[in-house]
């Protein structure tokens, strides 16, 4: 079954069906983008409104402000932009409430997205979420939250689905777009064409993040790495994917200050096709490393937390899985090493990452397990998605309706007696 069996449910007015659609990062820019199409492929007439990336507006979604003002991570920056974060929140709940939609969806963001839910929720609004924040790994307490904010939860991981459910929150597991989106075999010499790399030399991938505070935190062990990684195959070349202006500008100042005759080059956008180019990929921990995963690709995982955040997190004890890539956490074993804080140094991720030259068997049967892991997350995700979106728009309409009828039975009675 596809979103094409589910009908367009019939808007309550003359306007054309209008959903809420918040997403504050690059990542949820493409999975909220994928859930758009899927929508539009069913009901051409649609209207998305709410916070967008490019790849949102380039399916029509209407942006109230710009998506980076909502990129901040961390407990320290979160705190740093917490004014402004909130300011943003709260215009765009007097926008929802002002304006309602069928329904409001909010593409990850947790820490934002789901008291914006909570509140449109108490307000009638049907509320869903995309991709299950992680009650599973840390701050198991926020399931609590989670009840109270959103009529159903869109999972793209398949353990996420039982977990909630088991807790009380509605939940239906959909799989991961770039599962469907990204094919099981990836051409390597054909990347390497559209990136205008040319020859056999060895490609090493830097993807040091998609914000800022991740850049200024990995540019320079990345950057130091691909030094060290030299000293000993001089051959070796490196591509770094750089997902705006801003990125690329803070990326650039660091290789100046660095060493800027390394062979690195560096490419707007272009993420997968720098990652299906690589012989191995050193990655910041994030969505990346599922990218990677599905790129089958081998990879180091490297991080840095604001110190502060990182100390916090410790203190607290609030990770509660082994491995913090999603990768290793889908396969259930670290083929990815991980190197965090201060591990996160040259010395030691150019080894982990020359290892993989050095091993063609390895590499294989790290292959071989990403496949299996790639095939069992295709499921169509946009389409199953969109089902769900259209089928509780459907739902809360025909309760509408029956609601609207049975009260009109009743004062028909009432007159009649």
């Amino acid at each position: 079954m596809t979103s094409q069996d589910t009908p367009c449910p019939a808007p309550s007015s003359d306007e054309p069906l209008y959903i809420g659609l918040v997403a504050n990062e690059p990542s949820g820019d493409l999975l909220g983008a994928a859930l758009a199409r899927a929508i539009r492929s069913q009901c051409p007439e649609v209207r998305f409104v709410g916070v967008a990336g490019p790849r949102m507006r380039e399916v029509g979604c209407e942006t109230l402000f710009d998506m980076e003002r909502l990129s901040v991570m961390g407990l320290t920056e979160v705190l740093a932009h917490l004014p402004e974060l909130l300011g943003l929140r709260r215009q765009l709940l007097e926008h929802f409430i002002a304006n309602p939609p069928a329904v409001f969806i909010g593409v990850d963001a947790p820490d934002f997205n789901l008291g914006l839910e909570r509140r449109l929720r108490e307000r009638g609004i049907k509320t869903m979420h995309l991709v299950s924040p992680t009650v599973w790994a840390w701050r198991a307490g926020r399931v609590k939250g989670i009840r109270r904010a959103i009529d159903r939860m869109l999972c793209i991981f398949p353990f996420e689905e039982d977990f909630l459910r088991r807790h009380g929150v509605p939940a239906t597991y959909v799989g991961h777009p770039l599962a469907d989106e990204i094919p099981l075999e990836v051409d390597r010499a054909e990347a390497r064409a559209v990136l205008g790399l040319l020859g056999d030399a060895p490609i090493i991938a830097l993807l040091p993040g998609s914000r800022a505070g991740e850049m200024r935190r990995l540019a320079a062990p990345f950057i130091a790495t691909a030094r060290y990684c030299l000293r000993s195959r001089p051959e070796l070349r490196f591509v770094v994917p750089l997902v705006n202006a801003r990125l690329r500008a803070l990326f650039e100042a660091e290789l100046q200050r660095f060493d800027p005759d390394l062979p690195i080059t560096l490419v707007d956008g272009h993420s997968r096709e720098a990652i299906a180019a690589a012989d191995a990929v050193l990655t910041a921990s994030g969505t990346a490393t599922l990218e990677t995963l599905l790129l089958k690709r081998p990879m180091v995982v490297a991080y840095r937390l604001h110190p502060l955040t990182y100390h916090l997190v410790r203190w607290l004890k609030l990770v509660k899985v082994p491995y913090v890539a999603m990768a290793n956490l889908l396969t259930g074993q670290a083929l990815a090493p991980e190197f965090l804080q201060s591990d996160c140094r040259p010395e030691r991720l150019a080894p982990a990452l020359l290892a993989y030259l050095d091993d063609p068997e390895r590499v294989a049967a790290i292959q071989a397990e990403y496949e299996r892991i790639h095939r069992e997350l295709r499921r169509d995700a946009a389409a199953s998605a969109a089902r769900a979106v259209l089928d509780l728009i459907s739902d809360s309409t025909s309760s509408g309706r029956s609601a609207t009828r049975i009260g009109n039975e009743h004062a028909v009675s009432n007159h009649a007696r």
